[in-house]
C-alpha cells in the first residue's frame, strides 16, 4: 500500500485473524451485519479496496499489508472474499500461501466467462451519469439481493454503495477482463470453503463453486438456499456460524 492509500481498515475482536475482502463496490462497510458475531470469536478486519489499483497484483499487495496489520508480520489469516473479493482472495492465496490459515470464497469464480458483459458494463459506466447509478441499483435490486432481505437493509446497502466511485468500478471491471486462474486452481493449498447462493442471478455461483471445488484440494462447497448474490445483509445468513461449523470450533 502507498502512503496515500486510505484502506479504511477496521478491526474488532480477539483471536485468530479473519480478513473480509469486499466485492466490486470496494467497500468493507457492507460486512456490517457479519462483523459483530465474528468478533466474538476472532480478530476480524474489514477494509476498502484501492480505487486507483489497475492490476490484481496491486490489490494482492494491499491485501498482504492488511493481513500483516491484523495477523502480524508473517502471521496467517482466514481470508473471506465476496464476488470480486473472492477472486482477489484466491489470487492472494496463490501468491502468499504461507499467509493463509483458511480461505472462504463467496459467489465467486476463477474466470468471468461472460466477457461481453464486462465490456458492456465498462462502456455503460463511461456513458451514463454517475449520479444515475443509485437508480440502476434500485432497478436491479430484485435480482441481486436475497428475496427475504428486509427493505431497510436494502436501503442501507444503497446508502453505503453510494460512496463507490466510477474510477474504482472501471478499474475493477478491467481487472476482471484479464483475470483467469482456472489453470492454477490445483495450486490452492489452504483449507477452502466455497459458498454459493442458490439464486445468484449475476454469477452462476453454484456451478462455479462446484467447478472450483473439483480442482482445489481440501475444499468443500456449501450452497446457500434461497439466497441471491448480495446475501451478507440478509437476516438469516451468519458467517460466524458458518466459520465455526466449517472449522469445527
Amino acid at each position: 500500500m502507498t502512503d496515500a492509500y486510505d484502506s479504511c481498515l477496521a478491526v474488532e475482536g480477539h483471536g485468530d485473524a479473519v480478513v473480509l475482502v469486499p466485492g466490486m463496490d470496494g467497500t468493507g462497510l457492507l460486512f456490517y451485519r457479519q462483523i459483530p458475531p465474528i468478533a466474538h470469536s476472532y480478530r476480524v478486519a474489514s477494509y476498502a479496496l484501492r480505487d486507483a489499483a489497475t492490476t490484481m497484483a496491486e490489490l494482492v499487495a494491499d491485501l498482504r499489508a492488511i493481513v500483516d496489520a491484523v495477523a502480524g508480520d508473517g502471521g496467517r489469516a482466514i481470508v473471506v472474499g465476496e464476488s470480486f473479493g473472492g477472486a482477489l482472495a484466491m489470487s492472494f492465496a496463490l501468491e502468499h500461501p504461507d499467509r493463509i490459515q483458511g480461505l472462504v470464497v463467496l459467489n465467486s469464480f476463477p474466470h468471468f466467462h461472460q466477457q461481453f458483459r464486462l465490456h458492456a458494463a465498462i462502456a455503460g459506466l463511461h456513458a451514463i451519469p454517475w449520479g444515475a447509478m443509485g437508480l440502476v441499483r434500485r432497478l436491479t435490486a430484485f435480482r441481486m439481493h436475497s428475496r427475504h432481505t428486509h427493505r431497510q437493509e436494502i436501503e442501507r446497502f444503497m446508502q453505503m454503495t453510494a460512496r463507490a466511485t466510477r474510477h474504482g468500478y472501471l478499474n475493477r471491471l478491467r481487472i476482471l477482463t484479464r483475470y483467469d486462474i482456472r489453470e492454477r486452481l490445483s495450486d490452492l493449498r489452504p483449507p477452502t470453503l466455497f459458498l454459493a447462493a442458490e439464486e445468484d442471478h449475476l454469477v452462476p455461483a453454484v456451478e462455479q463453486a462446484r467447478y472450483m471445488a473439483d480442482r482445489v484440494p481440501s475444499s468443500i462447497v456449501r450452497v446457500l438456499a434461497g439466497h441471491g448474490h448480495i446475501c451478507l445483509i440478509a437476516p438469516d445468513l451468519d458467517l460466524a456460524d458458518i466459520l465455526r461449523e466449517w472449522r469445527g470450533d
